[in-house]
């Protein structure tokens, strides 16, 4: 039996162990979960010292000796701590930190997703395009002023704008339901095709 079948088969098992959680949770779905979590880890370990830790940080310090990373590479160390119950505390500055990284992407969120939503909406409405981002725009935000009652002709305007949402929603959640399903297909096709050879 050549290494390739006895990958096959391998992959077969696993692929089944996890399917086995739709009759319900059992001993090989909890299995294959474990091995999948344990492979990750012991590959992204090794990968992140080799790619991130070796050139980023042991060779800026000790061969380019450039001491300034000393001061993020002791703050990325003080994670460890969280297995501590007595330092736990130590842990938090860099979750902090990390926090005040993400804020300072707001700005540059505000510029993608509200300042150009904004200028699209002032285009001017000579396309079918422009007339629909500007009356989703518009009605979208009347529908959150929830100082007005939303009844009579504001009522039914501020109706379109949860029109424009739900078609919003359902077309991200139909996207989300392709992605899933195109991984389903292929993990049929090789179970009929690659495993048992009834598809070609």
């Amino acid at each position: 039996m050549s290494l390739e079948t006895i990958s096959t088969f391998v992959a077969a098992f696993f692929t089944l162990s996890i399917f086995s959680f739709l009759y319900k949770d059992n001993p090989f779905y909890k299995f294959a979960e474990a091995v999948f979590i344990g492979v990750s880890m012991g590959y992204a370990i090794p990968l992140v010292y080799e790619t991130a830790f070796i050139p980023f940080v042991y060779r800026k310090i000790f061969v380019e000796m450039k001491l300034m990373i000393l001061i993020p590479a002791i703050m990325g160390s003080l994670y460890i701590f969280r297995f501590s119950k007595n330092l736990g505390w130590l842990s938090r500055y860099p979750i902090v930190f990390g926090m005040a990284i993400v804020g300072m992407g707001v700005p540059m969120s505000m510029h993608a997703y509200v300042l150009v939503q904004m200028r699209s909406a002032m285009l001017p409405l000579v396309t079918i395009n422009a007339i629909l981002i500007f009356i989703g725009t518009v009605t979208i935000l009347t529908y959150f002023f929830f100082s007005k009652e939303h009844k009579g002709a504001y009522g039914k305007f501020t109706n379109i704008g949860i029109w424009y949402m739900m078609v919003g929603f359902g077309a991200s959640f139909g996207y989300t339901v392709m992605a899933r399903i195109s991984l389903l297909i292929g993990r049929i096709q090789f179970l009929l095709g690659d495993w048992l050879g009834l598809m070609k």
